[in-house]
């Protein structure tokens, strides 16, 4: 019981502690208001771009560079609330960091201008959403199309596969890497709760690194806020503005903030839009926006085509109401009526042929054809990064997901196709119209001073792009160890971090990328702090909580029970975002009187540390085969905020 309140004791007073204090240091959003993270400047070389800086901002001198090119000074034309600044005519096309100095200090804006050779006939979309990047621990169970909540039934629909604990982490930095090597993609649009909680600053800061990682890559990235990234407290200041719009050559994308709990744009916002698409007649409009405007249709809860209605009649807008959400109608009280027809008048008035959103962590796909016989798509996204609403494959009578994104390409005539999706069902209104990533394609990240390693987990087959990672000064390719095919192109310090960007073939199955200074000869540090119940009962639940260490990164950490002449194996998940020296495993439970819990830790290099527990008899005795016991402490209440989230998915064929 003294145990038990002093756990609790202990958790409530670091749920008080401020572990991310905010740093002297100027963020982007200090400095500017657009371009951003989320939100680049697009031009092809000699054009001009806009610079919007913060109120009392001065810019004095703008630079863009990325690993292979640069850098240039971007000649500043104008000054005032609005800056223009000209492209060099010289530059090469690539995505670059743009570089700021300014009276309030210097910022690095990765995916900070986008410049390409040409504008695109045809923009394809890899479209990601409610990635919902933790600094905690958000999870799933996946084992090839399977996800479950419950490590025990993964277990037995796996059947000896490899099962994964997914995090929102590892899921998002996954889809980022998987598309950034994809070259049938211009861009990734993200709409939405791109983080799990709008005060996690250092949950945005991971986020605002995989989009660097992806700018390296030379992959753009155009984000949406969601209402988990609500109230916008950090939003703004690693990711972007809530209400803008962009134009890439014939297409306009605006950007348009739905909030938090209204869950919709609010009139001014529509205002606003309108008066956007009145000056810009000539393009292709292209709205993203975090909850999405349809729930059903006459084809059911998946989705389908709802035609022959225009929203500017009133006994057709009194049918057509029955279909729309009620995030955007205003609940069965229909409170917000007036902002939902207005949106869909406005659909129809300005041709708006693609809406993109996420939220509901299923896909989902509206085709409305007006009067005119216009169509207008409504594309939603599956969860990328926490699919928490149903199991794969899925209680009875439930609707499965999964982690999942997928390409949209729409032409300069507005036409929309989802390429991959027609071609692997002939129908577009099913469960699944996402592709398995990240949930077949995952990349596990370490760095430290030692090196950097990555590795995959690939069940799509070979898969090949440019791939980009930060790495310490003097590291170079282990090919000893190294089972990707790799060439480098180029390597380059930008703001406090250097790159290298290579390219890459991922052969399918679980291979390997090391980058170090040297040989690495240590075993991992690793033990077992505690158990929760720290006294486990026979055939009931548990989790183990497991402390490692590696000076270079951990490939590989599980947990084997040995009971009754049998072992068990059961992997560990992270218990933060990102890199972590915290672990967690669950055990469904153990029907002995007496058993071994062994953690065991397996670097880069196959030094393998194990870590052993035995639990019963006369008292419960632990010891270690590491070289040295690890001096970390790690208090149960720093690990204790966990939560289970779902992923399963869908093979494609590639």
């Amino acid at each position: 019981m003294r145990r038990t309140l002093a756990f609790l004791l202990a958790f409530l007073t670091l749920s008080l502690i401020n572990v991310n204090p905010a740093s002297a240091e100027a963020l982007p959003g200090d400095v500017l208001k657009m371009p951003m993270p989320g939100a680049p400047a697009i031009a092809l070389p000699g054009e001009t771009i806009e610079i919007q800086p913060q109120e009392g901002v001065d810019i004095t001198e703008l630079t863009i560079v990325s690993v292979m090119n640069g850098p240039y000074k971007v000649e500043i034309l104008e000054k005032g609330n609005i800056i223009k600044a000209k492209i060099p005519e010289n530059v090469v096309p690539d995505v670059y960091f743009l570089q700021v100095k300014s009276n309030k200090g210097e910022v690095v804006i990765p995916n900070g201008v986008w410049v390409l050779k040409e504008y695109p006939k045809v923009l394809r979309i890899a479209h990601i959403s409610d990635t919902h990047v933790t600094s905690g621990t958000k999870f799933g169970y996946v084992c090839g199309e399977y996800f479950q909540r419950d490590i025990k039934k993964i277990q037995e629909l796996c059947d000896g596969g490899l099962i994964v604990p997914l995090h929102s982490y590892v899921a998002t930095d996954s889809v980022y890497t998987y598309w950034s090597m994809d070259n049938r993609v211009d861009v990734i649009i993200n709409t939405g709760d791109v983080v799990d909680t709008a005060g996690d600053s250092k949950g945005y800061k991971m986020l605002f690194d995989i989009i660097s990682r992806a700018a390296a890559a030379g992959r753009p990235t155009i984000i949406v806020k969601g209402n988990h990234d609500d109230p916008p407290n950090y939003y703004p200041k690693l990711i972007g503005p809530t209400d803008y719009y962009l134009t890439i050559g014939k297409f306009l994308i605006i950007a348009l903030d739905s909030h938090g709990d209204e869950a919709h744009p609010y009139m001014n916002q529509l205002e606003w839009m309108e008066k956007v698409l009145e000056e810009h007649p000539d393009k292709i409009p292209i709205v993203i926006v975090h909850h999405p405007y349809w729930y059903s249709a006459p084809q059911g809860w998946i989705g389908g085509r709802i035609e022959g209605f225009t929203a500017f009649d009133d006994k057709d807008w009194a049918n057509l109401t029955q279909y729309v959400s009620y995030y955007w109608i205003g609940g069965p009280e229909k409170t917000t009526e007036d902002i939902a027809r207005r949106f869909l008048q406005d659909v129809e008035k300005y041709n708006i042929k693609l809406v993109m959103s996420g939220h509901i962590h299923h896909d989902k796909l509206h085709i409305y054809v007006d009067k005119n016989g216009n169509e207008h798509w409504f594309v939603t996204s599956t969860s990328t990064g926490a699919p928490d609403k149903e199991t794969n494959p899925p209680r009875p009578d439930r609707s499965p997901t999964w982690y999942g994104s997928k390409i949209v390409e729409i032409d300069e005539n507005g036409n929309v196709r989802l390429p991959e999706i027609e071609e692997m069902f002939g129908t577009l209104f099913n469960d699944f119209i996402s592709l398995p990533v990240p949930q077949e394609f995952i990349t596990f990240r370490w760095a430290t001073d030692f090196g950097s390693a990555v590795k995959f987990i690939n069940l799509l087959g070979e898969e090949s792009g440019k791939f980009a990672i930060e790495v310490p000064e003097g590291a170079q390719v282990d090919a000893s160890v190294t089972n990707v095919t790799y060439k480098l192109l180029g390597e380059r310090k930008i703001g406090d971090k250097t790159y290298e960007l290579f390219e890459i073939v991922v052969p399918e199955g679980v291979s390997q990328l090391v980058i170090s200074k040297g040989k690495d000869t240590e075993k991992p540090e690793i033990s077992i702090p505690y158990l929760t119940p720290s006294k486990p009962m026979k055939g009931k639940p548990f989790k183990v909580y497991i402390s490692a260490k590696d000076n270079l990164g951990i490939r590989d950490i599980y947990v084997e029970i040995e009971a009754n002449g049998k072992v068990t194996k059961y992997p560990a998940v992270q218990s933060s975002g990102g890199q972590a020296d915290y672990f967690m495993a669950e055990i469904p439970g153990v029907d002995a009187d007496e058993y071994t819990i062994r953690a065991v830790a397996v670097d880069f290099y196959g030094n393998r540390a194990t870590f052993e527990k035995t639990i019963g008899g006369a008292q419960t005795t632990s010891k270690t085969t590491s070289p040295t016991e690890s001096k970390s402490t790690c208090g149960p209440a720093a690990l204790l905020a966990f939560s289970l989230i779902p992923l399963a998915l869908l093979r494609r064929r590639k």
